[in-house]
């Protein structure tokens, strides 16, 4: 399996991967953890903070399908993909930044779910750039390597916020002051890795512009998901997609939520998760190649598999060790899947309508990432048990990995 060696463009484009992985982290690791402590100044138990926190990701998840398609449509037309892409980015950096500027719990969710769709619609953008940026052959390769870089490149800025942020004692700062540094931090950092996309990227692949443009991509949206039906094998991966990557989306963001909210120790949840990411780095790019052996759809069926034996494992964690092995798991698995699966779609769709596609595959993953939280969220006020709601999640795999293989049966050979 030869390295490969990537071209500026392609190079470009990852290195947003190293910018906006900042944030997820971010938003996984500490920001939980600082909003765990708001919330306890305000007097809410370990089951309203978890409930609630799910909630404000449910809520900006579901916006994000709500607006991700119409703006991935429009998108496609000649020149427009950076100017929208430049404005989610700036409403996802300056969201960040106001994050330290919310002392109470619920101004500082509202803010969150600002900076969150900020952050998720530049995904739809980006993500659709893949078919502008590399050639078909190319894609598992490339969108491994941001996947890689992203998590590795994103323990840069993660330090420094955890320097500040565990040594307010020595430093005299605050929390609040320690938080809104951290979050300067990842916005800087966020968009500075930008710049060089931003300076050399070019759309190749476009639709005419048309009187009435917004009007007009409606139209063309209707038309496509219409057209679904004649495209089964695309409306498969969909939906399958929906439901295997709830569970990853909903890992992702709940996982040290989950561990604060059953007591484990913060220090020790904020290690294993850079660890998650250290083991993510060589992980991601050993799946892509992988993909120039193995055919991908393996690939992803077998990460599918992993994740539901993860999400059984969870169900049990009740000790800093069980976490940490839930951590090592996760980041054995989390860049293959996605990386793969973006390739995917990327190869089965046309490139001259990559956004507006994207945008309907952002339907289904933010879909997917808003019912997963919000199960978790349900079944945890439900129960009272947090493991319970955890637990849920295993069964969107099973029915991700049994749609995912009919949708690979009737994908052309062509396009696999």
């Amino acid at each position: 399996m030869k390295s490969l060696k990537l071209t500026r463009g392609e190079k470009n484009w990852i290195l947003y991967d190293v910018g906006n992985s900042a944030f997820v982290l971010l938003v996984s690791t500490i920001m939980p953890i600082y909003f765990n402590y708001l919330a306890g100044n305000a007097g809410l138990s370990s089951v309203e903070y978890l409930s609630y926190w799910g909630y404000a990701a449910s809520i900006s998840t579901l916006l994000v399908a709500l607006i991700g398609p119409i703006a991935g449509t429009f998108a496609d037309y000649k020149n427009l993909k950076k100017p929208v892409f430049v404005l989610s980015l700036a409403v996802g950096c300056i969201g960040c930044i106001a994050l330290g500027a919310a002392p109470h719990w619920i101004g500082f969710l509202l803010v969150f779910i600002l900076a969150k769709i900020g952050y998720s619609t530049s995904l739809i953008f980006y993500d659709s750039m893949l078919s502008d940026v590399t050639a078909p052959d190319r894609m598992d390769q490339v969108s491994s390597q941001g996947y890689a870089w992203g998590y590795i490149g994103s323990c840069i800025p993660f330090l420094l916020c955890l320097g500040v942020v565990l040594t307010t004692g020595q430093t005299g700062l605050s929390m609040q002051t320690a938080m809104t540094i951290a979050f300067a931090i990842v916005a800087v950092w966020w968009f500075v890795m930008t710049i060089p996309l931003l300076k050399s990227y070019r759309q190749k692949h476009w639709i005419e512009r048309e009187k009435g443009a917004v009007a007009a991509s409606f139209k063309r949206l209707g038309k496509t998901i219409v057209g679904l039906k004649n495209e089964k094998y695309v409306l498969f991966f969909l939906v399958a997609f929906f439901f295997y990557i709830d569970g990853v989306y909903t890992i992702i963001e709940m996982a040290t939520a989950y561990g604060s909210a059953l007591g484990l120790d913060s220090t020790g949840l904020l290690l294993a998760l850079l660890v998650t990411q250290i083991v993510a780095f060589p992980c991601s790019i050993l799946f892509g190649r992988l993909a120039q052996k193995v055919r991908s759809d393996k690939l992803i069926t077998v990460c599918i598999a992993a994740y539901f034996g993860i999400a059984v494992f969870a169900i049990f964690i009740n000790s800093q060790l069980h976490f940490w092995i839930l951590a090592v798991a996760v980041g054995m698995f989390q860049g293959g899947i996605q990386a793969l699966s973006r390739a995917w779609f990327a190869r089965i769709v046309p490139p001259e309508k990559s956004g507006e596609y994207f945008g309907l595959l952002d339907i289904c993953g933010k879909g997917a990432s808003f019912l997963g939280t919000a199960v978790v969220s349900l079944m945890s006020t439900l129960t009272g048990s947090t493991g319970a709601g955890v637990g849920m999640i295993a069964l969107f795999f099973i029915a991700g990995m049994i749609l995912f293989r009919k949708a690979v049966s009737i994908t052309p050979k062509e396009l696999r």
